[in-house]
């Protein structure tokens, strides 16, 4: 599997807005609306079904990423995009530090498979230090659906 399977390039969100962990969420669930791949008639209850994942365990598995994710009924098609922090959210990490990057990912409840392959794609890629690191340097969309793709051809 490969980000460009799953990841909706309309919706990579280079500069969050939102400074607390429930708005992130809100605001990367409201950009895959806003890109089509969404209903935005699902946004309240992806959005408060993600809000229950975290309270159960946090996503923020340390070194400044996050990977917000869930099983939802109304979510028809695996969908995922990313969302860059310039000043760092607290999301209740593991190791107790800002997550400057959240790889979103909704998946619909009846392919576990699918989403167990993005989870492993997203998680490989994210503990590489050199790709974390120009995650966060990448400023714009397109820097970092490039490095995205870089990603899917094994550079």
């Amino acid at each position: 599997m490969k980000f460009s399977e799953f990841i909706v390039k309309e919706a990579v969100e280079p500069n969050l807005k939102a400074t607390d962990r429930d708005a992130v969420l809100a605001e990367l669930v409201n950009k895959l609306a806003d890109a089509g791949a969404l209903p935005k008639t699902a946004v309240e209850e992806v959005v408060a079904a993600l809000i229950k994942r975290e309270k159960n365990g946090s996503t923020g598995f340390g070194k400044g990423v996050a990977v917000p994710h869930v099983k939802h009924p109304k979510i028809k098609k695996m969908v995922g995009t990313l969302g860059r922090s310039v000043r760092g959210i607290d999301f209740a990490a593991l190791d107790h530090q800002s997550v400057y990057i959240a790889v979103l990912l909704l998946s619909p409840e009846n392919q576990p498979q699918q989403h167990l392959q993005a989870m492993n794609i997203i998680f490989t890629s994210l503990q590489k230090d050199t790709f974390r690191r120009f995650l966060r340097q990448s400023a714009t969309s397109d820097g970092i659906i490039e490095l995205l793709d870089e990603a899917d051809q094994g550079k």
